[in-house]
Formats: structure tokens, C-alpha cells, sequence
């Protein structure tokens, strides 16, 4: 036993333990008087409220929804709802970023003036303005019956843009865009990781057309399993009444947020994506230029491979806070998990409950977000004393 006393390691694993119980105890003691605080105020505290009905509606759900529906049910359709805004405004903010680094990056003066000008604006105006900005641009627009048509399938209004598509649940939408992003994201892990460097660029390519055909072959089964018997599969929008009926109607509220995470995300984007390119030396790029590879190749083969390595690990952090900004959908009323929460502890009063639940939603997400793109940058980098994070 004494000699356990001056045994360092002993010592240690003493002050580490003593250390976790310090903590734990501490929240015990917080538990235990808040517990107690909401007894005497005749509070009740627990999650038995889940299964009771809310009562109230929401404007916008992927699954079928009813008052008389549990606040389990409604708390997933908030999570739901910020997972697919997330997923939209991701991509076009990708999407944005990447035009814009690469204008940035251009040798032509009028491109990179271009790209420093949308910088430079829409990196400096506050994310919440530029959302009331575009909400209020999205309810200008004409009643249905004076809709601005393009080619008579697709209808702009104050009630939402109008657009065919398929007449499929909502869920089933969510789940088959999920496995079209999942196989983009394999691609490009395919792409870039060392351990696909033994195979031929042939062969490579027709890798990655099989992950492509089984990521819409899976979608394509979603979306079919998912139609809705009484509908043709296919909806095209039509006036009847006062109101469109037919194809996909996006809300004011889904668009103005989407666009505005798209173009302010985009300006971040788009200084990440030519730092990535900047970070590219001049002479791996002329090594290969004097192996004879044509422009394309050099930017496939050298530069873009090389400039995603320096890109993900900034784009991971940055990807995470866009996940968090769909929170500014309470701002206009888009029932995000933020709002639902907001609602719920205003119906039901469980207010350390319901942020305790959004807390760990937000933390599962943007730890689940965060550890695949973690796993692609660990996957695609190089060995030795290179980009490695």
C-alpha cells in the first residue's frame, strides 16, 4: 500500500478519477436542486411529455403529420427538416464556392475581379440580414394567378416557386437524396485516396460510373417505393382555383433560407477553395506540364487532387457551422428543429428537457458531419511530413 502511495502512475490515475468524480458529482448536485426547485414550483420534469400530442401544426414536414401526433414525432420532423435544408444549402454553397475560388484563381483580371466582388459583399453582411433580405424578396413575388411562368412548367409566386417532379412521400425524397450524396462522396474518395493509386485511370473511372449507377439505382427503388398510389409518378403544376395544384411547391421560407446559406456559405467557401489552389506549388504543376499532360489532366490529376487536401480540413469546420446556421429558420418561420424546440417548450413547459434534446441533436449531427469528412481527409492524405491533420 505505501509503495502504491510513491508509485507515479498510481498517483495519477488517483488525481484523474478523483478529477471525474469532482465533475460528476457537481452535475449530480446541479440535477438534484433544479429537480427540486421544479418540484416546489409544482413543475413536473421528465420525458413522458414525448408521447403526449402537441396540438399545433407545423407549415412544413417530410412525413405525414397531425395536432394529434406525439412531440417525439414533431421533434423528428424538425430534425428531418434541418438535415434536408442542410443538405440543399451544402450543396449549393459547394457549388457557389467552388465557381467563385475558381474565379478567384482565374487568369483572367475580369473573372477574379468578379469573384472579389461577391467576396467581399456577401462575406460582409450578417447571415440573418441576408436572410430577411431574401424572404422578403421570396413574398414580392406575383398571387398564383399572375405567376411568372417559364415555358409553362415552372411557376413563380408569393406562395412559392412551383416546379414538376415526382409525387413521392417525403421521407422517401429525404432517404434517396442521402444515397445520391452518399455515392458523390465515395467518388470522390475513390478519386483522391492513396490506397485507389494502384488502379488505372480506366479502371478508376469505371469504378467510380458503378458507384455512380448503384447511387441512382438505389434512389431510383426509394423514390418508386415511395410514390403515392392515387397520383400520376410524375406531377406537373397546373392553376386551379386560387392555387397551383400538382408537381412540387418549395416555400418562401425553404428558398430564401437555402439561397441565403448557399450564396453567404459560397463567399466562404469560395476563399477556402483558393487557398486550397494557392496552396499548390508552381513546380509540381510544371513537372507536370513537361510530362506532357494537357491542361485538363494537370487539373485532374495534379492540381485538384492536391488542392482538396489542403481544402477539407477548413471545409469540415465550415460545413459544420452551416449545419448550425439553419437555425436562422425560426427568423421566418421554417419549422427547423431550432423552432420546433421553441415551440414545444412553450406548449409543454419542459424547457430543460427540450434544450437538453437539442443540444444532443446538434451535437450528433455535426459530430456525425464532421467524422466522415474527418475519415475522407484522413483517407486521401498523403503519408509522411505532408498535409496531414
Amino acid at each position: 500500500m505505501i509503495s502504491a502511495v510513491y508509485n507515479r502512475q498510481v498517483r495519477a490515475v488517483v488525481a484523474q478519477a478523483a478529477y471525474l468524480l469532482f465533475w460528476a458529482g457537481l452535475v449530480l448536485v446541479c440535477v438534484l436542486e433544479a429537480r427540486a426547485n421544479l418540484n416546489a414550483q409544482h413543475l413536473t420534469t421528465g420525458f413522458d411529455f414525448l408521447w403526449k400530442s402537441t396540438g399545433w401544426d407545423v407549415t412544413f414536414s417530410l412525413i405525414e403529420y397531425k395536432p394529434s401526433d406525439p412531440y417525439w414525432k414533431v421533434l423528428l420532423i424538425g430534425v428531418m427538416n434541418t438535415l434536408f435544408l442542410g443538405a440543399i444549402g451544402l450543396v449549393l454553397a459547394t457549388v457557389v464556392g467552388v465557381v467563385v475560388g475558381m474565379a478567384r484563381t482565374s487568369q483572367n483580371d475580369i473573372a477574379r475581379l468578379l469573384g472579389t466582388i461577391y467576396v467581399e459583399i456577401f462575406r460582409n453582411i450578417p447571415l440573418i440580414v441576408q436572410v430577411f433580405f431574401w424572404y422578403a424578396v421570396a413574398t414580392r413575388f406575383p398571387a398564383p394567378r399572375q405567376a411568372l411562368s417559364v415555358e409553362g412548367l415552372v411557376y413563380l409566386t408569393s406562395r412559392g416557386l412551383y416546379v414538376p417532379g415526382l409525387n413521392i412521400t417525403g421521407l422517401s425524397a429525404f432517404l434517396g437524396i442521402l444515397a445520391l450524396l452518399a455515392a458523390l462522396g465515395l467518388i470522390v474518395f475513390i478519386a483522391a485516396a492513396p490506397r485507389f493509386r494502384r488502379y488505372e485511370p480506366r479502371e478508376k473511372g469505371r469504378l467510380q460510373l458503378a458507384v455512380l449507377a448503384v447511387g441512382l439505382a438505389v434512389m431510383a427503388v426509394i423514390f418508386v417505393a415511395g410514390r403515392l398510389p392515387e397520383l400520376p409518378f410524375v406531377g406537373v403544376p397546373e392553376l386551379k382555383g386560387l392555387a397551383f395544384k400538382g408537381g412540387i411547391r418549395i416555400t418562401p421560407e425553404l428558398a430564401a433560407l437555402a439561397f441565403a446559406i448557399a450564396i453567404y456559405g459560397g463567399a466562404y467557401i469560395g476563399e477556402i477553395v483558393r487557398g486550397g489552389f494557392k496552396a499548390v506549388g508552381h513546380g509540381q504543376v510544371e513537372a507536370a506540364e513537361a510530362l506532357g499532360l494537357t491542361p485538363l489532366q494537370v487539373f485532374t490529376k495534379v492540381r485538384f487532387p492536391l488542392a482538396l487536401r489542403a481544402m477539407l480540413p477548413i471545409l469540415t469546420n465550415q460545413y459544420v457551422w452551416l449545419i448550425k446556421a439553419t437555425t436562422m429558420g425560426i427568423a421566418i418561420g421554417f419549422t427547423d428543429f431550432f423552432m420546433v424546440v421553441s415551440i414545444s417548450i412553450n406548449q409543454s413547459g419542459q424547457t430543460l428537457e427540450l434544450i437538453g434534446i437539442l443540444m444532443a441533436g446538434f451535437l450528433i449531427i455535426n459530430f456525425g458531419l464532421a467524422a466522415i469528412l474527418n475519415t475522407i481527409n484522413r483517407a486521401i492524405a498523403l503519408k509522411g511530413d505532408q498535409l496531414r491533420t
